[in-house]
């Protein structure tokens, strides 16, 4: 309580964190920001700049157990014995999207899914900026969405929104929303049931309106499989490798990505696109297609398609050590992101695998492994899942306890022509701090060969 007034109380005081209390003050509201651990001093700096009270190292759970909200960082889990508490006094829980949007009138393009929606949602933002459109991009990439209504005057915000923050979100409407494709991933967060997991990702539609879009993968069996189960309100845009043309959305015909909004088509070819794979045709359809229902120009779509510079950690290109070329793909830490990887490498592959498990069923990466796997290192605390997986369909596998230990390994098992594949379908947390310090120590690894 502080003058009369129940506070916000915000859990986690990360970018989400910091960036929902400067939001939370700026509104004039009373806001107390408690971390369990401790605040880096970047934050805490900024929260002592704008006289927001703050604790760290433990929480105060009777004072936030008097909140009138909380804001939970996507990080807690629901299982977090404050925020069950909490949910037990029937004091809402929230997400920093769900606050923050309430305090803005900005056009609003989301993006969730499993795999490819980090790449789709800044292909996205770089093609609505070099149009010229007053636009933010936020959620899991870039500034904190609440810090930027709370400091910025966007006209357009692209979020990449999680499973973690759509749980956490209940009146918030996407007038753009783009489903990348759903696969099993942080399955210790939902129970073990996919179905929940393909709930949360379902949540990106909610609220929307017969005037907002809904783009998805034509292509991806559970995305179809629960469109025939739900009242889709939005009108849909659907994306397809194959040449189906769509009454709406993207599809390809004789090599030509055709796109194809509200009767108003435009067309370019494959080889055009900045980014390569199958993979990223859909994350290039996507962004494609949303950016034309803003009223993007046809020609400026096309040329921001095809300028645009991929993301680090994501199939990044290292270096070509004596013939071998080192690819890191840190960014991969569930079963289909390493699915995509181990599909586009075109040589003899040595995989660099493992780390912390998210319930990983590698099943579905058996046949992939057996035709383009000669050898894999696991980078983990634990291994022995991936052992038992894989140990009869290569002839090598090694554990490696360090980054460096995993280079030197996997250069001396390969040879000329080969590929090292770092794409390990797992979190960082058991070795590194988090998926770009992984990459970074494999990439550093690397030039030091």
């Amino acid at each position: 309580m502080k003058n009369g007034k129940r506070e916000i109380a915000i859990l986690g005081a990360g970018e989400s964190g910091t960036g929902a209390a400067i939001l939370a003050k700026k509104q004039g509201l009373a806001v107390f920001v408690s971390d369990n651990g401790a605040i880096t001093p970047e934050y805490k700096s900024v929260l002592k700049n704008f006289d927001i009270d703050f604790e760290e190292k433990g929480h105060s759970v009777d004072r936030i157990l008097n909140a009138a909200e909380i804001i939970k960082s996507p990080g807690i889990p629901e299982k977090a014995e404050v925020v069950r508490k909490a949910v037990e006094k029937c004091i809402p829980v929230i997400s920093e999207i769900e606050f923050a949007a309430r305090y803005t009138r900005a056009k609003l393009i989301c993006i969730t899914g499993s795999n490819g929606k980090t790449t789709t949602t800044l292909l996205t933002f770089h093609v609505l900026k070099n149009a010229g459109l007053n636009v933010g991009l936020a959620g899991n990439v870039g500034e904190s969405f609440a810090w930027q209504v709370a400091e910025k005057d966007f006209d357009y915000y692209v979020l990449e929104i999680s499973s973690f923050q759509l749980d956490g979100m209940y009146d918030f409407k996407a007038d753009i929303a783009i489903l990348t494709n759903i696969t099993p991933d942080h399955l210790d967060r939902y129970e073990y049931d996919f179905q929940n997991y393909i709930d949360s990702k379902f949540r990106i539609l909610q609220n929307m309106t017969n005037h907002d879009a809904f783009i998805f993968n034509a292509d991806d069996p559970v995305t179809i499989r629960e469109l025939k189960k739900r009242n889709i309100i939005p009108k849909k845009y659907g994306l397809t490798l194959s040449d189906n043309e769509m009454e709406n959305g993207a599809w390809i015909k004789d090599n030509r990505l055709i796109f194809n909004t509200n009767k108003n088509r435009f067309d370019m070819t494959l080889e055009q696109l900045a980014l390569q794979g199958r993979h990223n045709t859909y994350n290039s359809m996507a962004a494609g297609v949303a950016s034309r229902l803003v009223d993007v120009r046809k020609e400026s779509i096309k040329q921001s398609l095809s300028d645009f510079e991929n993301i680090p950690h994501r199939l990044e290109y290292v270096s070509n050590v004596h013939g071998i070329s080192f690819i890191n793909d840190s960014k991969a830490t569930n079963i289909n992101s390493t699915w995509y990887a181990l599909e586009y490498v075109d040589a003899p592959t040595v995989w660099i695998a493992g780390g912390q498990d998210k319930g990983n069923d590698y099943s579905e990466l058996k046949e992939l492994v057996k035709q383009k796997v000669k050898a894999i290192v696991c980078l983990g605390v634990d291994n022995a899942k991936l052992h038992e997986a894989f140990e009869d369909d290569v002839e090598f596998m090694v554990d490696a306890g360090s980054a460096r230990e995993a280079v030197v390994y996997a250069y001396n098992l390969a040879r000329k022509g080969d590929i090292v594949l770092l794409s390990p379908a797992c979190a960082s947390f058991d070795l590194f701090e988090n998926y770009q310090d992984r990459g970074d120590q494999f990439k550093k690894a690397v030039k030091e060969l």
